[in-house]
């Protein structure tokens, strides 16, 4: 049984091929359609445009599962361990991130809500299908990265918390596509509900934790300001770490696609415009509360271990530190200790459910092909797991290997990361994709095309240390 539907975009090049859906039996289909489809305009909006907090509030969420990957357990180690190594002095580099993270995000929500297409099938529509392929497999090879950091950040935390062997914690990750689907039965809106509450107990956490430790006010807010000191080796070497960890590819396909789930009038441009209003402002509030939790991690580790928090690398050694009170003074305690891992537990439950949903995206756009949530999440979730248990069995079970396998992980969101963002201002710039009136200013493009140089070539730089740290473990 076939159906056909077309879909528009705003000028009818991006969204001008058929939606086709053809059966392949129960488990695997080819689509061509609408991205996610199965959430694609299940939000309702106001009708009436008038009021301002109401359209925010039914247009807030995608942007909350947007930022929880500026805020995931890869980014912790970097953010803690530069306040510990050198202060408040980075600061301006996590401000500079978060500055270009809105960049990306609101050329992401534009590109989706006026063409009607996500990243994945927008590029998808400009090349050819051997050409899909390839993208789809640095694109998975990034996803699976992503859910490794999970999958680390998850088992340490359960280790921390319950005493629960490693190799064991790695096991029962797989179990949470169990609550992945739980949470598809409720409807999207609350799963958006789920992790903004997410966000807001990790943001409570690190709160409490650098109101005890009592830091320098005056001196934070100095470190929002760029000192020439960043250049130093030590001192850039972390910097580009805090910049490589903070955007992530998978992200650009993920906003490109959710901001679609609201119903609002695709034929009608106040409407369309209205949605990339409100999508931004969205999008921004959630980026900014991400932004606050990286700061108050870098915050953390100055006001509590600068000057002595040499070593402070793993998360065991961050919980550890925190209840002891040589490192943390006299407000460590074990209850900080638990709290902070409570929070990782709950950043890696918050990225489990965005790889998810990315791991769906880049599929049906790239290779035009779906298979149910449960069954993506299982495989993507086994195959990630098997690296994670081979270190963990190969080096007898010590976080430390693991730590090592989360730094050489990022190797592949380094390499997607261009392949993502070429693409993305790409299609933005283009008047005859977006339209006159959607397509980015002269200024913004240019400055978007100066992120994706800085960025490339940051990460090229990060890919080259990873590779001779590697060699040099092995």
């Amino acid at each position: 049984m076939t159906t056909e539907s077309t879909t528009k975009g705003r000028n009818g090049t991006l969204g001008g091929s058929e939606s086709k859906i053809f059966s392949r039996g129960k488990l695997i289909e080819t689509a061509n359609g609408l991205s996610l489809e199965e959430i694609n305009a299940t939000v309702s909006i106001p009708k009436a445009r008038g009021n301002f907090w109401k359209s925010l509030l039914a247009f807030s969420g995608p942007g909350a599962l947007v930022a929880v990957g500026y805020m995931d357990p890869g980014n912790w180690i970097t953010s803690i361990g530069g306040g510990a190594q050198y202060g408040y002095l980075l600061m301006s580099v996590i401000l500079l991130s978060s500055l270009i993270a809105m960049l990306l995000q609101y050329m992401c929500a534009k590109l989706g809500i006026v063409t009607g297409l996500d990243l994945a099938q927008a590029t998808r529509l400009h090349t050819g299908k051997k050409t899909g392929i390839a993208l789809w497999i640095s694109t998975e090879l990034a996803v699976m990265a992503t859910d490794i950091a999970e999958v680390i950040g998850g088992s340490i935390a359960l280790n921390l918390l319950f005493g629960i062997p490693l190799a064991v914690g790695v096991v029962l990750t797989v179990f949470d596509v169990l609550l992945l689907l739980l949470l598809m039965q409720v409807g999207f809106r609350r799963i958006e509900a789920i992790v903004v509450t997410l966000i807001l107990v990790i943001m409570a956490v690190f709160v409490y934790e650098v109101w005890l430790a009592q830091p320098n006010v005056g001196d934070m807010f100095v470190g929002f300001i760029p000192n020439a000191q960043i250049l130093g080796n030590g001192q850039l070497t972390m910097a580009l770490g805090i910049v490589g960890a903070t955007v992530m590819p998978h992200n650009l396909y993920l906003h490109s696609s959710i901001v679609q789930t609201r119903n609002y009038d695709r034929k009608d441009d106040k409407d369309v415009s209205n949605a990339l209003r409100f999508a931004t402002w969205d999008s921004n509030i959630q980026l900014s509360a991400a932004f606050i939790v990286n700061c108050l991690l870098l915050v953390l580790g100055a006001a509590m271990f600068f000057g002595h928090g040499n070593g402070l690398d793993t998360f065991t050694s961050l919980y550890n530190a925190l209840g002891d009170n040589k490192l943390a003074g006299p407000v460590a305690s074990g209850a900080l200790s638990t709290l902070f891992a409570v929070a990782l537990l709950a950043s890696g439950q918050n990225s489990t459910i965005t790889g998810t949903l990315t791991g769906q995206i880049v599929m049906e756009g790239f290779i035009r092909m779906r298979i149910p949530m449960w069954l993506r999440r299982v495989v993507t979730r086994v195959i990630s797991i098997i690296p994670v248990l081979v270190c963990t069995f190969a080096f007898g079970g010590t976080e430390s290997s693991l730590d090592n396998l989360l730094i050489y992980s990022q190797v592949f969101l380094c390499i997607a990361l261009p392949i993502s963002m070429v693409p993305l201002v790409w299609f933005t710039s283009s008047k005859k994709i977006m339209g006159e009136k959607y397509a980015n200013p002269i200024w913004m493009s240019t400055l978007a095309w100066i992120v994706v140089a800085v960025l490339s070539g940051l990460n090229v730089w990060l890919v080259v240390q990873d590779v001779t740290q590697l060699i040099a473990f092995l």
